[in-house]
């Protein structure tokens, strides 16, 4: 399986995440933390929408920073990376 051919690479990742302290920076609502759910969504130009909301809600979020480029790994790679970000919270955005 090739990591490049996007048709190798999932279209979307869904995971639940606790936030560390500080939480995760949202551009609607500023900082959320707690029990959360993270989305990251591959786009047709190689780079991912990432959405969040509390756990179990209706509304999502948009992770400030995002959408933001896809890195060697894609996806997947991408998504682990927002998940450990969020777990260190400080604020955590999308890297850019």
């Amino acid at each position: 399986m090739n990591p490049h051919d996007p048709a190798a690479q999932p279209q979307k990742l869904v995971d639940d995440v606790q936030a560390g302290p500080g939480g995760a920076m949202t551009d609607e609502v500023g900082v959320i933390t707690g029990e959360l759910t993270v989305a990251s969504s591959l786009r047709p130009d190689r780079r991912a929408d990432i959405a969040i909301q509390y756990t179990g809600a209706d509304e999502w979020y948009t992770l400030t920073g995002s959408p933001t480029p896809l890195p060697p790994g894609g996806l997947t790679a991408l998504h682990h990376d927002i998940l450990d970000r969020i777990r260190h919270g400080n604020g955590a955005q999308a890297p850019l």
